[in-house]
């Protein structure tokens, strides 16, 4: 008798299967709903408080204005092909500063005298500006690709290069012994130990590495670019449409957003072996 009723009550306390899983879809919609809001309230804002506080169109823009500005710039100045060009510049200065970036922190984390040799000099030029290289970097390549290129390649390198060092710095050496005593290669104990004891780290560099990517493109087309979203604001600066200027600008957030969330997938993907935290349990009902 006793028995069942311990039983009962348990199966009691348990909620439905059903349920568990509506509860679950119910916290699963209602943070992109909310954020859904949260844009909405935002853009109606945006669309409305600037006339009741009489702000002239040349100081905020509404929205509609963006709009019918960014249809015009489709049609009259070439959007598409500034688009296409900001881009795939991004994408290419991204994959090429990750690729530097990831082959000298690996190395100089392998050849640790090396490391203490050059830590003074990649220290000074992880400081330095180098966004403010741009105007030197245009004196000698010229107007064309190179500069924005460079720079952007630049602003990648150091995130990934910085993380990649610190993860082969605090390298489990108890593993290295292990693989070791079990006579490894160094290159089967880089590939087997090193480089998945790495791997956090290194998309942890590129995660924030898909942001810089857009500011070093932006930062080389404003200072000497003929194409470009980067072109755009400067051009709509010097036209005082401010519109268009907040059209680049959006435009140059979706490639940031895009790169980075490619990125959080692929990181999702390689590290799927990696624990990572749940959400906690419901609160249990008095």
């Amino acid at each position: 008798m006793s028995h069942e009723a311990t039983s009962s009550t348990t199966r009691g306390d348990r909620p439905p299967r059903a349920l568990t899983a509506r509860g679950g879809w119910w916290r699963g919609a209602a943070v992109p709903a909310t954020s859904l809001t949260v844009l909405v309230v935002v853009l109606l804002a945006w669309q409305y408080l600037p006339p009741m506080f009489a702000v002239p169109k040349y100081i905020i823009p509404r929205v509609s204005d963006l709009w019918f500005e960014g249809i015009r710039m489709w049609q009259q100045e070439n959007l598409l092909g500034h688009f296409i060009s900001t881009a795939s510049m991004s994408i290419l200065g991204f994959v090429l500063g990750g690729l530097l970036g990831a082959i000298a922190g690996y190395t100089l984390g392998l050849l640790p005298t090396w490391e203490k040799v050059l830590s003074p000099y990649i220290l000074a030029l992880q400081i330095a500006p180098k966004v403010a290289f741009a105007p030197l970097f245009i004196l000698w390549f010229g107007y064309n690709a190179w500069p924005k290129l460079i720079v952007t390649i630049l602003v990648v390198f150091f995130p990934i290069l910085v993380n990649v060092l610190q993860a082969m710095r605090v390298m489990d050496r108890d593993l290295i012994n292990l693989a070791r005593a079990y006579n490894m290669s160094r290159t089967k104990i880089f590939l087997k130990v090193m480089l998945p004891f790495s791997m956090p780290n290194l998309m942890a560099g590129l995660r924030i590495g898909a942001t810089l990517a857009v500011i070093g493109i932006t930062v080389g087309e404003l200072v000497g670019g003929e194409i470009g979203l980067g072109y755009l604001i400067s051009f709509g600066q010097g036209q005082a449409n401010t519109a268009m200027v907040f059209d680049a600008i959006g435009l140059l957030t979706l490639i940031g957003i895009a790169m980075y969330w490619a990125v959080a997938y692929i990181e999702a993907r390689v590290l799927h072996y990696v624990p990572r935290a749940i959400d906690p349990p419901p609160p249990s009902q008095p």
